[in-house]
């Protein structure tokens, strides 16, 4: 929300907030995917970059994928033309996300396993950031009694770099101990399990691992 819009609904909340609440009334037959995609597609009719980076974030944390972003910015060509659509695909560009590279959607039907590194070179209880394949990662390896006790068999943990809020690319630099802080709006997630524990709800992204001949390996 835009800080003017912020500041209208702390000054008159008696009339700013009824807008609020039709919008949130409008939606609320829809599943959480559907509604963000229809309003993403609002804020490129309106070419409201701001919102449009906003609600592209929200679709995704909801589990909209790449396909079916480009799928409701093209299914609106009707009403958007292609001038607004060039306008959307450049703000995704620029906003530099790994899943929307052409090589990233050609895979991500059947998707593949990626080669991490080494499980010798993170001891148990660890974490590290890695690149690999374009994507940042988290890694952590658990030791076997913190495994246990979370009730998985797999000690292994990789999450992406990104976060669930808007996408920032989290550095090494935010790691701390087990809790790793985004810089851009301070949320903070334990490393541990990926959740989110404070300032945020959203957990981080974690990707299906597995060990092969001393290599851990992660699909995506």
């Amino acid at each position: 929300m835009s800080d003017a819009l912020t500041y209208l609904v702390k000054a008159r909340p008696d009339a700013v907030g009824h807008y609020f609440a039709f919008l949130k009334n409008c939606g609320k037959h829809l599943d959480p995917k559907t509604r963000n995609l229809i309003s993403l597609i609002t804020k490129v009719h309106a070419q409201t970059e701001r919102g449009f980076r906003q609600y592209l974030g929200r679709a995704l944390r909801e589990g909209c994928t790449p396909m079916e972003v480009l799928d409701a910015l093209l299914m609106a060509f009707p009403a958007l033309g292609l001038a607004k659509i060039v306008w959307a695909v450049d703000i995704i560009l620029a906003m530099d996300l790994p899943d929307f590279h052409p090589d990233a959607l050609n895979a991500a039907a059947e998707g593949r396993w990626h080669d991490v590194m080494a499980t010798a070179d993170l001891a148990p209880g660890e974490t590290c950031r890695v690149e690999r394949d374009g994507r940042g990662l988290f890694v952590h390896h658990a030791a076997a009694a913190d495994a246990a006790g979370a009730g998985e068999a797999d000690p292994w943990r990789v999450y992406d770099s990104r976060c669930p809020h808007q996408v920032t690319n989290i550095p090494h630099l935010a790691l701390k101990g087990h809790t790793l802080t985004c810089p851009k709006h301070e949320w903070v997630f334990d490393v541990t399990s990926g959740e989110c524990i404070a300032k945020g709800t959203s957990p981080l992204k974690r990707w299906p691992s597995k060990v092969e001949d001393g290599r851990l390996l992660a699909h995506w």
